[in-house]
């Protein structure tokens, strides 16, 4: 299985080179060649280094990825390749990189099924970002006020029905992407997805060493953080199953 490698990643380095400095860009510059030459630990290590200087990118989170994944660390290849993600939900190569990299977890997991009703609907607001519906509402409020302005000061009847009806029906889907756009930020201000990075580690009923071992999970499973007691993370998994695990052994993104 070959995964596709980022040594010039023209346009992300073009921006990279503009918003890290000359520093960063060395560093950058420097982690790439140390990638290139199967360094993968020194690779690592510099492209961490440019973000302790507060410094993120799609180009360092997708290259870490690549780093991990190149040095059979799947936990933290995936964990970035989700980081990449975050920035660039759409991009083809980290998608398909993740996939690689998921290809080498353990835990096969399979999803509570769904309803065709809530597929549909999953379908048409998960289309859009939040901010992307609150801007497809702002699109149709300005067509909804042409419209209604151009029905005022038009004198014949079949064009005012026309207006009106075309005010009528964007004001429909004014109130429609408003809608999702508030049901997509609620969904965003929850979620709290977390990468498991142990290599093992056993998900317990209740936030101590002494409860009943529920399920165990491996490096890469990803998970839903629900609640955070002392060093325990309550967790749930994609199937619905629930337990708490030790925090050390999870990162959230």
């Amino acid at each position: 299985m070959k995964i596709k490698i980022t040594y010039l990643l023209l346009v992300f380095i073009s921006s990279s080179m503009l918003v890290f400095g000359q520093e960063n860009t060395s560093l950058f510059e420097a982690a790439n060649k140390a990638y290139n030459d199967g360094n993968f630990p020194e690779a690592i290590t510099k492209y961490k280094a440019i973000l302790e200087t507060g410094n993120h990118s799609t180009a360092i989170y997708y290259n870490l990825g690549n780093a991990y994944y190149k040095s059979n660390e799947i936990g933290p290849s995936i964990y970035y390749f989700e980081k990449a993600l975050q920035l660039s939900p759409k991009d083809e190569d980290i998608i398909n990189n993740m996939a690689y990299a998921k290809n080498m977890t353990i835990d096969a997991i399979e999803p509570l099924p769904k309803t065709q009703l809530s597929k549909f609907v999953n379908g048409i607001t998960g289309t859009f970002t939040y901010n992307e519906w609150a801007w497809i509402a702002v699109i149709f409020g300005f067509l909804c006020v042409i419209s209604f302005l151009l029905y005022q000061f038009s004198y014949q009847t079949l064009k005012k029905r026309i207006y009106f009806l075309i005010s009528f029906i964007a004001f429909l889907f004014i109130l429609g992407a408003v809608a999702i756009a508030y049901q997509q930020y609620g969904k965003a201000q929850a979620d709290r997805p977390a990468i498991v990075f142990a290599k093992e580690t056993t998900v317990k009923a209740e936030p101590n060493l002494r409860s009943d071992e529920v399920f165990v999970l491996h490096e890469g499973t990803k998970v839903q953080v629900l609640d955070t007691i002392d060093n325990w993370k309550k967790i749930q998994l994609i199937d619905g199953k629930i337990g708490w695990i030790v925090a050390e052994d999870v990162n959230e993104l």
